[in-house]
């Protein structure tokens, strides 16, 4: 039987340093340091590098699923969006009379489109608990219905992935009708404040910088937890040979829809922190786009070791941004190279580079003496 693996392993010990060291010097470099300095971090930067690290989060959470568990989920931006609009809700909410039609009520965008009342689901968004508790409820519950009826309909492969996108996709089309109540079209946005806190104050897009950064070690402190236990050792069993662990006497259906509910709330919360750092949320986050873009995170920087998904999302988030702004026509052949030739000269991501400066770190692999999976 193999060692058990630590917790904290030497690769992971270096990322969280390295985590710890940028979310205290990109906040003091913005508070600190004096206008025009060489130091000095522009608010706008505070604010961008915080959605890279809920990117990065989100790809933690989507390599929990298809690293580990061999679930490759092509809807993880609809658990993203959720918890996004979970949060978007409380801050419309937090608007109140300093919105246009200054209704203590109804959004701004509700007064627009003539309603009377409050719809019954946005009860309790005006409450900051409920809205936090919302973020994880709502995406974790809609991963558990999916989860259970098709783990428990054992299915697997390309049909997991073309449900998975078929169900972003189809909440993509609710959201945007105006009927659905969550802005349609436009989303929702014009967000002001959270708990008192202007969001246009270095101070707060600061704290918000540092919480996506404790997010973020704390999902890959969790993914760790879980996949270095032995249910973590089940989980790759079931990866690489699902029939014959379910032959063992293991309930494989279980563990897949335990992992996929709790990679689901990270994801949801990975996107309530992203939502208050770029003032707004609209339908086009579940765009089935933006899913397979979290796969191509993943597969860049390396599957199945947390560290490289996060690492994976942070390249490719920095250099979208860059070749956006200087070029935008360039931006997806970039994209494509670059995951064709990772895919055909580092099959184990950017992160196996980093492998081969010093002892290979323990990464999920088949159980020992293992036959290949006859095919059904």
């Amino acid at each position: 039987m193999p060692a058990r693996q630590s917790l904290i392993d030497r690769r992971t010990g270096i990322f969280l340093g390295a985590l710890f060291l940028v979310i205290v010097a990109v906040p003091a470099g913005n508070l600190v340091a004096a206008p025009g300095s060489g130091v000095h971090v522009p608010g706008h930067i505070v604010a961008l590098l915080g959605k890279y690290l809920c990117y990065a989060l989100l790809a933690v959470a989507l390599d929990l699923v298809w690293g580990y568990a061999g679930i490759l989920s092509l809807g993880h931006g609809a658990f993203f969006a959720l918890g996004g609009y979970a949060m978007g809700m409380h801050l419309m909410r937090e608007i109140g009379v300093r919105g246009v039609y200054a209704n203590p009520v109804l959004p701004d965008f509700m007064v627009f489109l003539s309603y009377d009342r409050l719809p019954w689901y946005w009860h309790g968004f005006d409450m900051f608990w409920f809205a936090a508790l919302m973020v994880l409820v709502v995406p974790g519950a809609l991963a558990f219905v999916f989860g259970w009826f098709a783990f428990r309909s054992r299915v697997t492969g390309v049909y997991i992935s073309i449900m998975t996108q078929a169900l972003t996709f189809a909440l993509m089309l609710a959201f945007f009708r105006n009927e659905m109540g969550f802005g349609g079209n436009n989303g929702l946005t014009d967000f002001r404040d959270v708990l008192g806190f202007p969001l246009a104050a270095d101070t707060t897009r600061a704290g918000l910088f540092v919480l996506s950064g404790i997010a973020l070690a704390g999902g890959i402190v969790l993914a760790r937890a879980l996949t270095t236990s032995k249910f973590g050792k089940v989980l790759v069993a079931v990866r690489d040979a699902e029939s014959r662990t379910r032959f063992l006497g293991y309930r494989v259906e279980h563990y897949k829809l335990f992992v996929f509910v709790v990679s689901a709330m990270l994801a949801g919360l990975a996107g309530a922190l992203y939502v208050p750092q770029v003032g707004i949320i609209n339908p086009g986050e579940f765009a089935p786009a933006n899913s397979i873009e979290i796969v191509i995170w993943v597969a860049l920087g390396g599957r199945g070791t947390l560290i490289g998904a996060a690492l994976g999302a942070l390249i490719v988030a920095g250099a979208k941004s860059w070749l956006t702004a200087n070029f935008p026509e360039a931006w997806l052949f970039v994209l494509g190279a670059a995951f064709v030739l990772v895919t055909i000269f580092l099959p184990r991501g950017v992160i196996g580079l980093f492998d081969n400066l010093g002892p290979k770190p323990p990464r999920s692999e088949p159980l020992p003496h293992a036959a290949p999976e006859p095919a059904e």
